[in-house]
């Protein structure tokens, strides 16, 4: 039996396999999760919760990770990464020019997922299709490449008038979606857009807007038992000590017999994983819907 693993979190690590396998990620240390589907398992907050940037300690995480002096100063922590349209880069007010070059000022990918409804989203490709499985798509499939970050938020909003930008995370964590024609709905939604999308072609250039046809649709599967009826948030800030069986994993959420919570969310939080004795009667093999 594996004895207890303790570090600050960090995002769970996701690898597109069939199912999905999953790595919690504590400092430096990586450990598989899928074999601990069906098993007891505790997770336990010690109290303490360390910045991502300064390593100084907080009493509380601000921005996924963050100290407040750090979330006030840095670039990566402004309203821009999250509201892309709003890029202020070009009114000279950018907090870090070198972050901007290296991550707004760099191509990025419009997509359209399944997960818990179509929705539209937006990553650098390189990020994917971790983003995908972060989000608990079960399809996903690029359908614009632009050439920077603000460009992607303003084709984003293009098309956010006729899909959500949103994952509905209870629905996302009670099923599966079932699968659609993903090309089917990208063309029809290409053709809500297209007045838009000439808008933005005419004011940035023919190179910088241009849909993606040559493309694959991407599926994945979640190792998960058992979903929950009814999806209960499990907090660390409210309840320290967590423990019960792991039902599956999907997004960044763990499943738990007692409710979900979202690992992502206490991003630098110090925890100590630690397996229980014995196993579920209901998931002791892994029997995936």
């Amino acid at each position: 039996m594996l004895t207890p693993m303790r570090g600050f979190l960090r995002k769970m690590i996701s690898v597109h396999h069939d199912p999905i396998d999953y790595y919690l990620h504590l400092d430096d240390q990586e450990l598989h999760l899928n074999p601990y589907i069906g098993t007891r398992v505790k997770l336990a907050y010690t109290g303490l919760i360390q910045c991502l940037n300064c390593a100084r300690a907080t009493s509380k995480s601000y921005s996924q990770g963050y100290c407040y002096p750090c979330f006030k100063r840095l670039a990566q922590c402004d309203l821009c990464v999250m509201s892309p349209e709003r890029c202020h880069y070009h009114k000279g007010t950018c907090r870090d020019e070198k972050f901007a070059l290296g991550f707004c000022m760099q191509p990025h990918i419009v997509y359209i997922a399944n997960s818990s409804g179509i929705k539209v989203g937006i990553t650098k490709q390189e990020n994917l299709p971790t983003r995908w499985i972060d989000q608990g798509a079960v399809q996903a499939l690029p359908i614009v490449s632009v050439a920077s970050r603000m460009q992607s938020g303003l084709v984003e909003v293009a098309f956010k008038n006729h899909i959500s930008d949103k994952t509905q995370w209870q629905r996302m964590l009670k099923a599966d979606d079932p699968q659609v024609d993903m090309l089917a709905i990208r063309d029809q939604l290409m053709l809500d857009v297209n007045e838009a999308l000439m808008a933005l072609t005419a004011r940035f250039g023919l190179q910088d807007i241009q849909p993606i046809t040559e493309t694959q649709v991407q599926t994945f599967r979640y190792p998960v038992n058992q979903y929950p009826t009814k999806v209960v948030s499990m907090n660390f800030d409210k309840t320290p000590e967590i423990q019960g069986n792991l039902f599956g994993i999907k997004g960044q959420y763990l499943i738990f017999d007692i409710g979900v919570i979202n690992l992502r969310k206490f991003t630098a939080y110090e925890i100590e994983f630690s397996p229980l004795a014995g196993q579920t009667n209901a998931t002791s093999q892994l029997q995936l819907l």
